[in-house]
């Protein structure tokens, strides 16, 4: 178990902007009695963020959760297949959370909580520049 499981700075400035939401997130999944093993932002087209939960019955499991945040479909969550900062991450089993681009942190909690599942849906295109959501993202850091 890592001792900070919050996102580390992205070398990239653009993709870094998702590194509060993701750190509050994580403060927000830890609340509510998840377990994070780790998390990272990474990479482009869309910007997407990967959060891994642990199971907190045993140190070691075959299938870990992961959630995954692209800007385009908001929240996933799936079982971890792989994926590494640098390496898009891969889900099977994936169901999407719903909410948005952008819930609340503690709207992503109670999601994965209550099992959430709605289907995928394309909330914003990465050509939408100047939509608002990079300000939406710094607001939340």
């Amino acid at each position: 178990m890592h001792l900070n499981p919050a996102p580390a700075a992205h070398p990239d400035p653009w993709v870094d902007v998702l590194r509060g939401y993701v750190t509050r997130t994580v403060e927000a999944l830890a609340t509510g009695n998840l377990l994070v093993e780790r998390s990272w932002t990474d990479p482009y087209n869309p910007r997407d963020a990967t959060i891994i939960l642990s199971d907190p019955a045993t140190s070691v499991s075959a299938e870990k959760l992961a959630l995954v945040w692209d800007e385009v479909t908001g929240w996933r969550r799936g079982a971890f297949v792989s994926g590494l900062q640098g390496v898009r991450t891969v889900l099977s089993d994936v169901s999407y959370l719903g909410g948005g681009v952008l819930p609340a942190e503690n709207d992503i909690v109670n999601r994965v909580l209550a099992g959430a599942s709605e289907p995928r849906q394309a909330y914003r295109s990465v050509a939408n520049l100047r939509d608002g959501l990079d300000d939406a993202l710094l607001a939340r850091s």
